[in-house]
């Protein structure tokens, strides 16, 4: 079970994929729906609003909360994207790439020139 294997050092988008894939094979059995990954998606990305919102924000655990590991949090969310990812035929490293120059195109002046960033 290759996904098990834990490292240091750092992965690539498509290791990550092709480990996340092999997991659903394995252990999960099939992928969800993409419609229930996507709800899946929304939920874990709610889950990582509140621990931010009571890490950084202005609200605070309940006692009876568990306090949750933002790192957990985000792999949680990072784990449903990249299964929706696989499911729909996505490579997130090219994707990320093109978005990354897609921005830079359009907001390489933009940022510099707003005032409330400086």
């Amino acid at each position: 079970m290759e996904f098990l294997e834990v490292s240091a050092e750092s992965v690539t988008l498509q290791e990550v994929q092709r480990k996340v894939d092999d997991w659903i094979r394995s252990i999960g059995v099939r992928y969800f729906s993409e419609l229930t990954n996507l709800a899946q998606l929304v939920e874990e990305v709610g889950e990582l609003a509140r621990v931010l919102s009571r890490t950084y924000g202005d609200q605070s655990f309940k006692d009876s909360e568990q306090q949750a590991e933002l790192s957990d949090e985000m792999a949680d969310v990072l784990f449903v994207l990249i299964c929706l990812a696989n499911q729909t035929g996505v490579d997130l490293g090219v994707a990320l790439t093109r978005n990354l120059i897609k921005k830079t195109e359009r907001d390489s002046q933009r940022h510099q020139q707003n005032p409330k960033l400086h």
